[in-house]
C-alpha cells in the first residue's frame, strides 16, 4: 500500500486561465499553488490522524514529508505528500513502527504491597485501553529515551521493544485519506487564483 496521496484532476477552470498566460507566469503560479495545496494537505493530514489516533498533531506532522513541485520536463508539475522519511525515523521509534510508549499515557503505579499495575495502552481514540502481560517501561539504550519492552524468555534478559502502528499505516486509513484528498481538491483552484494575483501584481510594478 502506498504512503503517498496522488491527486489527479484536469481542473478545467485553471487550465482555461493558463491558456491566456505567458509560460513563465503560468508555470510559476501553478508550482506555487500546488505547493501551497500540499502544505495545507499536510496540516489536514496531521489533524485527521490526531483525531483518529492518540497521536498529537505535532508528532504526526513531523512524520509527514513533502516532495515539493517544480517544473519537470516542460509543463509537467508534481508534488507528493508522503508518510515517513527515507532512512526511517528516530527518537523512541525504530524503522518498523512507533514504540508502544507513545500510546501508554500515565505510567502504572505500584500498589501498597509493592505490586506494579499492568501497563495499559490505547492506540485509537475511539477504542478502549488494553494491556500486555509482562510489558514494562525502561530506558532504550539505542535512543536514550523511554520505551516499552517485554522479556523474550523467563529470565531477565533478553528483552525486546514493542512496536505498533506508525504514521504510514495511519496515513493509509481510508477515512483519513479521503478527507485530506477532498480538502486538497477543494482548495487548489482558489490557491491558484491567489498565487496568480500575487504574481501579476508583482509584474505590474
Amino acid at each position: 500500500m502506498s504512503n503517498t496521496i496522488n491527486i489527479r484532476n484536469n481542473f478545467p477552470a485553471v487550465a482555461k486561465r493558463l491558456e491566456g498566460l505567458a509560460d513563465d507566469i503560468g508555470n510559476k503560479a501553478m508550482v506555487r499553488a500546488i505547493n501551497t495545496t500540499v502544505d495545507q494537505g499536510k496540516t489536514q493530514m496531521a489533524r485527521q490522524i490526531s483525531q483518529e489516533f492518540r497521536v498529537s498533531v505535532g508528532k504526526a506532522k513531523e512524520r509527514l514529508y513533502i516532495s515539493y513541485a517544480r517544473v519537470k520536463g516542460g509543463l509537467r508539475f508534481q508534488a507528493e505528500l508522503l508518510a515517513g522519511r527515507p532512512g526511517g525515523l528516530h527518537g523512541n521509534d525504530d524503522w518498523r513502527g512507533m514504540n508502544l510508549i507513545n500510546f501508554v499515557g500515565a505510567l502504572p503505579r505500584r500498589s501498597k504491597k509493592g505490586k506494579l499495575a499492568q501497563l495499559k495502552f490505547q492506540i485509537k481514540r475511539s477504542g478502549g485501553r488494553k494491556g500486555i502481560p509482562g510489558a514494562f517501561v525502561a530506558t532504550n539504550k539505542k535512543t536514550g529515551g523511554t520505551a516499552v519492552f517485554i522479556r523474550e524468555g523467563k529470565g531477565r534478559y533478553p528483552i525486546k521493544t514493542i512496536t505498533t502502528i506508525d504514521i504510514p499505516q495511519m496515513f493509509n486509513t481510508r477515512r483519513v485519506n479521503e478527507v485530506v484528498r477532498a480538502v486538497m481538491l477543494k482548495r487548489f483552484e482558489s490557491n491558484f487564483a491567489r498565487e496568480l494575483r500575487g504574481i501579476l501584481k508583482g509584474y505590474a510594478r
